[in-house]
């Protein structure tokens, strides 16, 4: 097999593969195979059904596109954006040469990326793409217009207009300012509290306290940004405006959408009129955190139960990390054995990145607990201490059955904010759709998106945002100047597994489960160090250096620019930083 290059996180090229290559593909971490060469176009070419039964046998998914040299017509470009949107990723595109495939990205992403960094990252990788230069400029042409600064001026528009103030807003904020200071930048936001949300799980482990996690709105916001205390009910993205609860409508010449999610408890029945109260409660609420701990402390026997609902959510390993510290605190006060343990998660897995399921899974045995895939709760009855599971077996076969428990901690299913669901920004399920590279939108050149909100498939940590924000920052820079972008997101997310008190296993990935780890160790192993991060250092990272716009190990990689610096070399960048 010819060797792969790669375009951009979530996609790479390669000439003619065989049906024995699909191994060698799906080791390397891809999820996605388009084939771009017609059949019989050439002498022992194997044929597309060949190759596509080989690809599915090994799981991959696998779609036909094919295209004729040099024919690219218009609705092959398109065709072949609308199939990068739609699938999962990281993604294989090959041809006869690599060429076809690399001219299909180089077009469908034209309208908004910066047109020499298409150029230069083709070359990079073997590919002189300038015989589409007329072409690459016509679509470019045809991007949505950004309203320049004069007109700004005359008409109060806000050079960048940002939704939501949680950490994603608060980050790209901080990330943009310090870029340039004479941004007019309007944060919406109607919260007067500012929360660092992974920290609940700790309040719900006794590990912290509630005042560690929360601060004042005003003092997480930029200064020289404006907090609009306000709420958002529409867009109007041909008119570059927000419309607001109380009927105001403000403009803007960026737009970046980042609200967050939202948490739908009535998708349970029952649920909501228990939370709190009958031994039910939820780490995603920080008000019901300190309850958890309450009830690990006093059980003493009986049945606990922990959810995990249908993906997609925020903070995938939150759901078992609060059963990993309860059953800690039992098995060392001595009452494990009274406590019958259970995971019930709607998915077919313990973790979505198969790397780690070894070692979590020897906690799962360490704590006796009963692990029950494909299990969606579906009903609570918190007084009579019972829960009803929807179960589908591997046919597709469903059937409910009941549980009873002494506690039950639930994770409800989780939705993007209906002002949103209900726009014209979303995808058909609701989310913020955007390109899963540079984060722009997906049909509004000057507006972006970051944080849980986007149609990205990588995993909603605050984690992500951190590497998000500067993608976003430079993007928006260039879309204001005028330029084409290029900064691009590898779908970096993080997720420090505490396992017990004093081990976690610092879970790092990107698109497909890549493992992206930043420090020389080992990541599949539980760590003292991890733990250490989690409890000691997270906080500060969060409120002092993220929210503070300090991109310490989060420099943006450029299309047509080294990759990031070492992690030794960013050290010396943060130390710096620290004398500003």
């Amino acid at each position: 097999m010819e060797a792969i290059k790669q375009l951009t996180p979530f996609l790479s090229v390669i000439g003619q593969v065989q049906p024995a290559d699909m191994a060698s593909v799906a080791s390397s971490g891809f999820l996605t195979v388009i084939n771009n060469r017609p059949d019989d176009e050439g002498e022992g070419q194997p044929s597309n059904a060949e190759i596509a039964a080989a690809a599915q046998a090994l799981g991959l998914q696998y779609h036909y596109l094919p295209v004729i040299a040099g024919q690219i017509s218009d609705q092959n470009v398109s065709d072949f954006a609308q199939l990068l949107a739609q699938v999962k990723g990281p993604v294989l595109a090959f041809c006869r040469t690599g060429t076809r495939s690399t001219s299909l990205w180089a077009l469908s992403e034209a309208h908004h990326l910066d047109s020499s960094a298409i150029l230069a990252t083709a070359k990079t990788v073997g590919y002189d793409l300038t015989g589409l230069v007329p072409r690459l400029q016509q679509r470019w042409t045809e991007q949505v217009c950004v309203p320049d600064a004069a007109q700004a001026a005359k008409s109060n528009r806000y050079d960048v207009l940002v939704v939501g103030g949680g950490a994603a807003g608060c980050s790209v904020t901080a990330s943009l300012l310090r870029r340039d200071a004479n941004l007019r930048i309007g944060v919406i936001d109607p919260s007067e509290a500012h929360y660092y949300q992974p920290g609940w799980t700790m309040v719900g482990a006794g590990v912290f306290t509630r005042s560690q996690t929360e601060r004042a709105m005003q003092l997480c916001i930029p200064e020289k940004a404006q907090w609009i205390r306000a709420a958002v009910t529409g867009f109007l993205p041909e008119q570059n405006t927000v419309v607001l609860e109380d009927g105001r409508q403000l403009a803007y010449r960026t737009l970046i959408v980042c609200p967050g999610l939202k948490l739908h408890w009535d998708a349970i029945k029952g649920l909501r009129e228990t939370l709190g109260k009958n031994g039910v409660t939820s780490n995603y609420v920080l008000e019901l955190a300190p309850y958890t701990w309450q009830l690990v402390q006093n059980l003493r026997k009986g049945r606990a139960i922990f959810t995990q609902p249908p993906m997609p959510i925020k903070c995938a390993g939150a759901p078992q990390k609060a059963l990993y510290m309860s059953a800690d605190w039992w098995l060392k006060q001595g009452v494990l054995d009274a406590i019958d343990t259970e995971f019930c998660t709607a998915g077919g897995a313990l973790f979505g990145v198969a790397d780690f399921v070894p070692t979590l899974m020897t906690y799962i045995e360490k704590y006796k607990t009963q692990l029950n895939f494909h299990h969606d709760l579906v009903e609570v009855d918190g007084p009579a201490g019972k829960a009803w599971f929807k179960i589908t077996d591997a046919e597709g076969q469903q059937q409910r059955i009941e549980k009873s428990f002494n506690l039950l901690h639930v994770v409800p299913p989780q939705r993007a904010p209906r002002f949103i669901r209900e726009s014209v920004l979303a995808n058909p399920e609701g989310w913020l759709e955007v390109h899963n590279d540079t984060l722009r939108h997906a049909r509004y050149g000057n507006i972006f998106g970051l944080g849980d909100v986007c149609s990205t498939p990588n995993a909603k940590t605050a984690a992500a945002v951190r590497k998000q924000a500067p993608v976003v920052a430079e993007n928006i820079l260039a879309v204001l100047a005028g330029r084409g972008v290029r900064a691009v997101y590898d779908g970096y997310g993080a997720c420090p597994l505490v396992v017990e008190r004093g081990k976690a296993v610092l879970a790092e990935f990107g698109y497909g489960g890549k493992l992206l780890p930043t420090f020389p160790l080992e990541p599949r192993t539980a760590r003292r160090f991890a733990w250490l991060l989690k409890a000691r250092c997270m906080p500060t990272i969060y409120f002092d250096m993220m929210l503070k716009g300090r991109e310490w190990l989060a420099k943006p990689q450029l299309l047509d620019h080294e990759p990031q610096a070492p992690v030794a070399e960013q050290a010396c960048d943060f130390e710096a930083g620290k004398k500003e």
